[in-house]
Parts: structure tokens; sequence; C-alpha cells
């Protein structure tokens, strides 16, 4: 499995697109003008407490306020609080907290209204970014990530991830962190840190020891509100959060970010440096040469065609997401209905895991899979959705289909969803709209590779724009049919067809519809 990331930088944004063995897995961008970012920090002044919320409206600098919840203050808020007062004021120039005296804990069962008041200073950091009419949602237990731990100041607790089984190795990098970990702070161990010797480990600490000695130096000439903390670039968080061997390049079509990443990829892993390319041609756009604006119109319609003529329904509403399972009109002679229907939701199964991280689709998500009567179908259908998401970065859960083939799950939303116009204007009406051209090749081959295991010859009617496109050019569309299933397909232009429409007909001039 080869990883690639593909950076492409404008004057407005930047876009990173995450290739799986050349598929399109993970689209992300960064625009200039966001100033929001989950892992900010911010020093803030607190607007309003409200005890029927059990929680505080906080000005962060944002058009609307902060949502900061009890339960998201963190047990050593009192601590924080006195740490802020006392570092604003210039009485501790010592940022390392082993001299820090901690106040006691507040009660986990309290209200706000008893710890927080109105216009109080508060370290806060983003935890899931500004959505739709909402505000950013706030945490003042903060925490800095590294590539191997996450330093937690006004802590002292040590954790290990979860997705490491190993007993031993668990209790390996315990004792390891526990030997480096200075006081007052805690450390979370993440799961690329499994095997890690101390010395990378310690390099990433002091790393993250600097950052937040820097964070405070800002503090007594800091205006309230204002960040204080920016999360590393884009391009270097996904790099920290997703990097491993199984990467083969990184191609950026930006002279400064290529520096930027190359610096980063020199410090978390300097054997990987050369794969780190500076994309600079001048004829094809980065995202064209890599075939991602193809993925990206076929990936983000209402409609997403899939392999031996499946495809997926998407819709969004206000309080979920619907994703409904098509087999669409495909023969399958050699197996009986239930295998067919476990075939294509196994398709469908890779392919919405695909989407929820391509789209960072969040909340409820409910999943119509065709239904199958054998309990061990089903069963054997949810350990393969689990392990298609075991890659997913986001926190997630799912629950087993239920006899009417339904499968709910929910994923951690933290930033708006992707969402990219895939309709554009359609030439047989100037009022409507229709979806992209490109989806319409997808579908006629997906349609033909199936239509041509039942019949030796085949004739298609289509539009004649979606005709010339098909049959002119080297290596022609057609071309490509006939190379891969040796079998000439006579292309039929017809005036009356409407852009998107296209029809196939068997040898004796009988339309197939099977």
């Amino acid at each position: 499995m080869n990883k690639e990331l593909i950076i492409r930088s404008s004057s407005e944004a930047v876009d990173f697109a995450l290739l799986k063995d050349g598929k399109l897995v993970e689209l992300h961008k960064q625009e200039e003008k966001s100033n929001f970012q989950v892992g900010d920090i911010f020093i803030a002044k607190i607007r309003k407490p409200v005890a029927g919320l059990n929680a505080a409206f906080v000005n962060v600098g944002f058009e609307k306020d902060a949502f900061l919840h009890y339960h998201d203050l963190g047990p050593n808020l009192a601590s924080q609080l006195k740490f802020i007062k006392l570092v604003s004021t210039g009485k501790i120039k010592d940022f390392s907290l082993k001299n820090f005296q901690f106040e006691k804990e507040i009660d986990k069962n309290g209200v706000v209204t008893d710890v927080l008041s109105a216009n109080q200073s508060i370290l806060v950091q983003v935890v899931k970014e500004p959505i739709s009419t909402k505000g950013p949602r706030i945490s003042s237990e903060l925490s800095l990530a590294g590539r191997f731990i996450v330093l937690v100041p006004f802590s002292d607790r040590v954790s290990i991830s979860q997705k490491i089984e190993s007993k031993e190795e668990k209790e390996r990098l315990k004792r390891l962190v526990q030997s480096i970990k200075p006081k007052g702070f805690g450390v979370i161990v993440r799961t690329v840190a499994e095997g890690k010797k101390v010395a990378e480990l310690e390099k990433d600490l002091t790393t993250l020891l600097d950052r937040w000695s820097g964070m405070c130096k800002k503090l007594p000439t800091a205006h309230h509100p204002s960040k204080i903390l920016g999360e590393l670039n884009r391009a270097s968080s996904i790099l920290r959060d997703v990097f491993n061997d199984t990467f083969s390049g990184i191609h950026i079509d930006d002279e400064e970010l290529f520096y930027q990443t190359k610096d980063y990829l020199q410090e978390i892993a300097p054997s990987k440096q050369s794969i780190v390319r500076h994309y600079q041609s001048k004829d094809t756009p980065i995202f064209e040469k890599y075939n991602i604006e193809k993925q990206i119109k076929t990936s983000f319609g209402k409609t997403v065609s899939m392999s031996k003529g499946a495809y997926l329904i998407i819709e969004h509403t206000e309080a979920l997401h619907v994703i409904d399972v098509n087999s669409g009109n495909r023969s399958n002679k050699a197996t009986n209905q239930e295998d067919t229907a476990l075939e294509v939701n196994m398709i469908a199964a890779a392919e919405v895991a695909r989407q929820l991280r391509l789209r960072d689709m969040g909340g409820i998500i409910v999943v119509d899979f065709i239904d199958m009567s054998d309990p061990e179908n089903r069963k054997v259908l949810f350990e393969f959705l689990r392990e298609e998401m075991s890659d997913d970065k986001a926190k997630h859960k799912i629950l087993p289909p239920s006899k009417f083939g339904l499968v709910q799950i929910t994923r951690q939303r933290v930033r708006p969803e992707v969402n990219i116009k895939t309709r554009e204007e359609d030439p047989n009406n100037e009022n409507g709209e229709i979806e992209a051209p490109i989806l319409i090749i997808d579908k006629i081959t997906s349609d033909l590779e199936r239509i041509l295991k039942i019949h030796k010859k085949v004739a298609l009617n289509v539009h004649p724009f979606v005709a010339a496109y098909l049959s002119k050019g080297f290596p022609s569309m057609r071309s490509k049919w006939f190379f891969e299933h040796k079998k000439w397909i006579k292309i039929i232009p017809r005036n009356a067809y409407t852009f998107l429409e296209y029809h196939f007909f068997d040898r004796d001039g009988n339309e197939i519809t099977d």
C-alpha cells in the first residue's frame, strides 16, 4: 500500500489530497483567512457563564462566542487560572511548572458559576471549528500534540493509546515516559510511538516543552482575546498525524511550502526526506497530473458510482446523514441473491469508509445496506466495515447491522464538512444544472463492463458531444475498451438525446435493460 500527499497552493487557500494506491481518501483545505483551527490556543475572556447550560460563552475574537462546557474545563482549572494571573503580571518567569504550587481540583459535578465569572481571562483550545451558525467549541484542558506524544499541562497522568495492543509494549512505554516526564505535565503516548526508543520520545517532549514556554512568554503582552499558539501548518499537522513508512511521495507545487515540509520531515523522519518533491510543471496543474480533479468530480456528488454497477446515494439532513446502497442493474448468474447482496455490501462498505473520511462527515450516519437474511453474512459485513474504518483518525463508533440491514455510525465532527459542488450548467437548459459530465463516462464504463459479460456485440447510443469524447483522440475511450475487453463498441450519436442520456443495444437492435 502506497500513500501520497499532493499539496496545491494558491493565493486564497492550500489544498491537501491524500492518496492511497492512487485513490483519493482525504481532502483538506486550509484557507488563508482561517483563524480558528482545531488545536489553536487562545487567551480569551469569559463573556457570560450560564448556570442552566452549565457552560460559559467565551469571547475568542470570533463573530460568535465560543462554547465552553463545565466538563471541558479540566480538573485543574483553578491552577491554570492562578498560573495565567501570575505569568501575565510577571510574577512567574519559570514556565516549567516544577516549582508551581497547584490548587485543589474542581468538583467534577460542580456548577460553572462557582468557578468562572464574567470578564475573567482564561486559556482555551479549539476542539471543534466554527460550523454553520455556531461558534467554535473550546476546552480549557490544554494539550500540545507532537509526533509521538501529547503534552498535557497541569496534569500528572500518563496514558497510552488504546490502539497499541501489546500489554508488554504499553508497560514499556509507560516506564519510559514516566522516567522523562517533567513535573506538572501529563503525557499521552500516541499509537506511532510503538517500538520507539526513549531518545525519540525525549526529543519530541523537548520540542513540545519549548512550544509551551514560547506560548507563555507571549502572555504578559498578549491582547485579550488573541491567539497565542497556532497549530502547525496543515501540511505538517497531516504529516504528524498520518505519516508512516508506507508514504512513497509528497508532491508540492509551492516552493516555500516545499522547503517547510522538507524541514519538518527532516525532524520526524530524516530517512524519508527524499520523497518530498517540488512539482514545477506549468503545462499541467498538479491536481490534474495526479488525477485528483476527476476523482473530486466523481466522489462528491449525490450519487457515487462503484464497481460492478453498484452505487451509493448520499443524502444530508439537519439531524443526520443517510447513505443508501444500490446494486444497480446487474446480473450475476454464478451466485444466489444472498451472495450477490454480500458482494455489493462489501464493495459499498469500503466506499462508505472512504466517503466518511473524504467528505469529513460527522454526527450520526445511517447506512441502508442491501438486506441479508444470513446472520453470519451480517457479521462478516460488520467486521469488514470496522476494518475499513480502522485508519480513520476521527473518533467513531459503529453498531452492528439491524435485521433491516441498517448500520448506524457516529463520527466525531471537528471541522466543517467538505462540500464540493459537482453540478454544472446544463447545455440543454440555460436555467438548469446537471451532474458534471465526467460522471457519465464512469457510469457508461461501469455498465459496459457488466453488459459485455452477457452480450458479444453492443452498440452505444449517446448525445453527439459524448460520442465525440468517447471516439476522438488517441487512445480514445473506445480504443481503451477494445484493448480491455477485445470487443469493438459501435458508438452512435443521437441528437434527440439529452446530454446525460445513453442506451445500449444488442446485435438485433433491442435495448439492453438487464
